[in-house]
């Protein structure tokens, strides 16, 4: 019996390593998609890693707080992805039956791949429970920007006091690039909404402008597809494998 094991273990299509590799991949992928935006979102000082007491967040300059976190799970995800080409030169270049050349690579690229897996789950766990919002900044952010992405709104509401859409239309696009060039060459803040609410052809006050943009009118459906998704998706797996999910937080040594 224990020859037969052993038979079937040395022969297996190689196929198999490389499709594992390839599931592990794919969980690196997303676990790197998470971590360059947490990187992005810090960079705009919207979300935060947690930062440990003591912990130095740049030798160089005191004040900085990189996302280490999120930046060795890129670097993690970086390497799994590329260990995944190893198997499939194997699988595509077996003679025969089977040859031995795989033997010291295959030692070296699947354990690798399950260790640095781990490690990046450990990371992703870590930061998910502890991410920082800074709501304040967030709102700030989106109502410099929302302006700009609301000028279909204020469009249509300018439509219905009886304006032309084609006049206002291009008076919004004029005013756009306008108020952009404000903002990107002499860093000033965005007057969109200044300059449509003094220019008596949309027939809008400021007010008016100012309700128009009211974030939770234009998200549309998003709110509830999220909680769509959580609730069909995601929480039918956490709890199909609710045995298997520890609370306890693994250690992080940054």
């Amino acid at each position: 019996m224990t020859k037969y094991i052993l038979y079937l273990g040395q022969t297996y299509t190689r196929k198999l390593d490389s499709r594992v590799l390839n599931v592990l991949s794919q969980i690196a992928q997303s676990c790197s998609k998470f971590a360059n935006d947490m990187r992005l979102l810090q960079h705009e000082k919207e979300l935060e890693e947690p930062f440990e007491k003591g912990q130095i967040g740049s030798s160089a300059m005191a004040y900085k707080r990189n996302p280490m976190r999120s930046e060795r799970i890129n670097s993690l995800a970086r390497h799994v992805m590329t260990l995944t080409i190893d198997p499939t030169i194997t699988a595509a270049t077996q003679w025969l039956e089977r040859t031995l050349d795989d033997s010291a690579n295959k030692r070296i690229c699947v354990p690798e791949s399950f260790l640095a897996v781990d490690a990046i789950l450990i990371l992703y766990a870590n930061i998910s429970k502890n991410i920082v919002v800074y709501e304040n900044v967030i709102k700030t952010n989106m109502m410099q920007e929302l302006p700009f992405m609301a000028t279909e709104e204020i469009l249509m509401n300018a439509v219905l006091k009886g304006g032309d859409r084609q006049e206002l239309h291009e008076k919004i696009r004029i005013y756009s690039m306008e108020a952009g060039k404000q903002v990107k060459n002499f860093g000033k803040p965005n007057d969109l909404v200044e300059r449509i609410a003094e220019d008596e052809t949309f027939g809008l006050t400021k007010e008016e402008i100012m309700q128009a943009l009211n974030p939770d009118n234009l998200c549309g459906r998003a709110p509830k597809q999220v909680e769509d998704f959580i609730e069909e998706r995601v929480n039918p797996v956490l709890e199909k494998y609710h045995d298997l999910i520890s609370d306890k937080e693994m250690e992080v040594n940054v």
